[in-house]
């Protein structure tokens, strides 16, 4: 499991490890609660260290979910980028071909230009921005040197997890609750993923079937960001205001898309683990963000 620290590899590492043995490769430390599987500093920019360590752990299925996510900071330093996302996924495939291991590559909606979604599978990507490109670029990767091989879709991830990385959904309850203001882009349609739903359905699709190809396993609505502001708010049961906003307002380094989102009917036929509906994903991020701050 590479990116193991990220808000989807936490969640897949805790669902592999109760039947499987795990290696855990991350930047740094672990930030992973203590289980039974094994952790090993990698860097995805090195050219070196992540493929040495999965052909040394000898693995069958490799969950590749390190990137360089930052779609700005992506902007900003695109030789990083593609050290990360494009040379990073080269050293994970080259590794799974050497052992004829399974790989599903965690890759984004934003291969998609945001102008005609939301996408299904065979929709053709034109990817805008660093980010985007690199990470085009990489599903590529993956699908050529690797032969038993899917690239799985997911978009605007967040989890409940105390300690997580911050995202869209954490920003508005932590706003929210201290009383603050929360700016949402009412032109920015996105399919939220909550973090557990995600690692199921990958999980699944790397151990319970044999598709190769492209998935979409993002969340199953489809929705503006000031409405998903709203209903995390009703979720949690807080007031207060939530402001639209347009992207071209803002002087971003990184194009967004606009009207993006996926279309998960494949996955939802295919896997027991559903693409879940925003109200039962706000569900579950709810309960999963009290029980991590119960005293």
């Amino acid at each position: 499991m590479t990116g193991a620290n990220g808000l989807l590899g936490r969640d897949a590492v805790a669902l592999l490890e109760v039947q499987h043995d795990v290696l855990a490769l991350g930047r740094g430390p672990s930030r992973l609660s203590a289980g039974r599987h094994a952790w090993a500093e990698a860097d995805l920019g090195d050219g070196r260290s992540v493929e040495a360590a999965v052909v040394r752990f000898r693995a069958e299925a490799v969950l590749h979910a390190g990137a360089m996510t930052d779609v700005d900071a992506c902007e900003r330093d695109p030789e990083s980028a593609w050290r990360v996302n494009v040379g990073g996924t080269e050293q994970v495939a080259r590794a799974c071909r050497t052992l004829s291991a399974r790989l599903v590559a965690i890759s984004t909606d934003y291969v998609f230009d945001g102008e005609a979604g939301p996408y299904a599978e065979e929709a053709v990507p034109n990817p805008r921005g660093v980010y985007a490109r690199t990470k085009r670029v990489a599903e590529e990767a993956a699908l050529v040197l690797v032969p038993d091989c899917a690239v799985a879709r997911s978009a605007v991830i967040f989890s409940g997890h105390p300690g997580a990385r911050s995202t869209f959904a954490s920003h508005v309850v932590e706003q929210l609750s201290r009383g603050l203001p929360v700016r949402a882009f009412s032109d920015q349609f996105v399919s939220p993923t909550w973090a557990r739903n995600g690692a199921e359905m990958v999980c699944e699709l790397l151990l319970d079937t044999r598709y190769r190809g492209v998935l979409h396993t993002s969340g199953a609505t489809v929705l503006d960001r000031v409405d998903f502001a709203r209903r995390v708010a009703g979720r949690f049961g807080l007031e207060g205001e939530i402001v639209p906003v347009c992207t071209a307002d803002f002087a971003l380094p990184a194009p967004r898309p606009l009207r993006a989102g996926l279309k998960v009917d494949r996955a939802a036929a295919l896997l027991r683990s559903k693409p879940l509906p925003i109200e039962a994903a706000l569900a579950g991020f709810h309960q999963e963000w009290m029980r991590g701050r119960s005293p």
